[in-house]
């Protein structure tokens, strides 16, 4: 994996929607968050690394809010624009850049996230920061790569782990306080790897607050 560069999100985000399996992977780990968390019109969600917004306006209409957060603000601005043109009220987007410490603003009853958390190097801290934001009683859910070897993206930079090891990963949802841990997947991606065709499966865990 290659950790001494940071991808560049904001060179990537005019065309991010463009690619079908990007399109079909959110919607699909949108419908795996809707079947676990069940949102309601009464409920403040955040959307954690929610890039151009696919998975966070997939769940706009079923919540009171929800605020995309991301480190990319060219990500920021495409999502913006969609909530502008469509005149959505409700969708907030918030800069926020994790790895230098900076912190989401607000309380939320619902946390989601989708291929975000291989690219943050400190699991542990995101996960107790997901815990914070929650108000008692509220759910996270979490997606991502399950364990691979790496070969899922043609480059690796900014990768600072090859998925993850579903057991581990419930592990460290309960250290950090939640209750109620479930694992399921999401999605299978099916691409051209360094390795030939593969098939990558994306899971979801999901906790709640206490």
């Amino acid at each position: 994996m290659n950790t001494t560069e940071k991808r560049d999100f904001d060179k990537e985000a005019a065309a991010w929607d463009e690619n079908p399996m990007r399109v079909k992977l959110a919607n699909d780990v949108a419908d795996a968050i809707i079947a676990e968390a069940h949102p309601t019109r009464e409920m403040e969600a955040l959307d954690f690394g929610c890039g151009t917004g696919l998975v966070t306006l997939r769940l706009q209409p079923l919540v009171k809010t929800i605020t995309g957060a991301d480190s990319s603000q060219g990500m920021l601005a495409i999502l913006d624009a969609k909530a502008r043109k469509q005149d959505l009220a409700n969708v907030r987007t918030q800069a926020v850049d994790f790895e230098h410490r900076e912190r989401i603003e607000g309380a939320f009853d619902l946390v989601v996230s989708s291929m975000t958390f291989h690219h943050v190097q400190d699991t542990v801290g995101l996960l107790k920061e997901v815990f914070s934001l929650l108000r008692p009683g509220g759910t996270a859910c979490i997606a991502d790569l399950e364990k691979e070897d790496g070969s899922f993206h043609p480059d690796n930079t900014g990768v600072f782990h090859y998925g993850f090891d579903r057991e581990h990963l419930r592990g460290l949802f309960g250290d950090a306080g939640f209750c109620e841990v479930r694992d399921t997947t999401a999605a299978h991606v099916v691409r051209a790897g360094k390795k030939g065709t593969r098939e990558y499966p994306v899971l979801l865990i999901s906790g709640r607050k206490p």
